[in-house]
């Protein structure tokens, strides 16, 4: 039996103070078809949301329009735009960082997952209870292998591959000694959670999910960028059909191959600036 989960604390990606996972629905104009629970594969766009709005028109501009004319179709634009927001969702997953939280039930350990939650799941924490001690009166819980190794000295002179390697031994430690249970996706949807509860307990769930409302102006200039550089690409396509249109004194010369190369050359660019620039540092990520 597959249990649907009930939301209990909010999701911070629905609206303010939260909203429950049965009945919440994205209401943010990025990329709907990734966070959609309903989304479908459109063939045709009636209307673009404001997001996509303002890259559509810095499309157009930095190609010509209206001065010269741009031979691409408003849901040409609107895929160049999809695939920006894809490799920047993928690649930036802790500003993106959202949670939801649901109660499990009795006997239940296998829940089903709104899609746009299952598909951009990066952690499950359930029954996360740490092995860990009070370090002083008023202060923080510390987490009591890391103060262990903190009073012992031994995180001076550390290496890169030796904090690595200690933080894959605290998580096996953890599982061991303390009652953080595992956790697994099966089929894209369903979230099953070891061991079964056997009381009403929480399951906080962290996933990624872009906001236009909170997102970074340098961030969203890269997706401006990037679906530019991909626009380029279909317009390159499209006009290196023919090389020379009939007309007088020759025809005119088509730069087909031209936007093809600076397509190749700028998203080449702009994939390093991301990955060097934009996204967050493993070892600020894993700490």
């Amino acid at each position: 039996m597959v249990a649907k989960p009930e939301i209990v604390w909010g999701n911070t990606y629905g609206e303010y103070n939260g909203s429950r996972i049965t009945d919440y629905k994205p209401s943010d104009d990025i990329g709907k078809e990734l966070y959609s629970p309903n989304k479908e594969f459109e063939t045709a766009t009636t209307e673009l949301s404001p997001f996509y709005k303002e890259i559509h028109d810095f499309i157009l501009a930095r190609l010509g329009h209206p001065v010269i004319r741009v031979e691409l179709t408003e849901f040409q634009v609107k895929t160049a735009i999809d695939e920006a927001v894809q490799r920047m969702s993928y690649h930036a997953p802790v500003w993106t960082k959202q949670y939801a939280v649901f109660k499990t039930q009795p006997g239940e350990n296998v829940y089903e997952l709104p899609q746009y939650i299952a598909d951009n799941l990066t952690y499950v924490i359930y029954k996360k209870t740490l092995l860990s001690i009070q370090a002083q009166a008023g202060t923080l819980e510390f987490d009591y292998f890391i103060k262990y190794f903190q009073d012992a000295h031994l995180f001076s002179d550390f290496s890169v591959g030796e904090f690595y390697i200690l933080q894959m031994h605290l998580e096996m430690v953890r599982k061991i000694l303390s009652q953080e249970g595992s956790w697994d996706v099966m089929n894209g949807r369903f979230l099953q959670v070891t061991p079964t509860p056997v009381i009403e307990d929480y399951c906080i769930l962290e996933y990624r999910a872009l906001d236009s409302n909170t997102i970074h102006y340098a961030y969203k200039s890269w997706i401006k960028r990037f679906a530019l550089a991909c626009s380029k690409e279909i317009l390159g396509q499209i006009r290196g059909k023919f090389k020379t249109l009939p007309g007088p004194g020759g025809g005119s010369q088509l730069n087909g191959d031209l936007l093809m190369q600076q397509a190749t050359q700028e998203k080449e660019q702009l994939i390093q600036e991301l990955l060097s620039e934009l996204e967050e540092p493993p070892l600020i990520t894993t700490f």
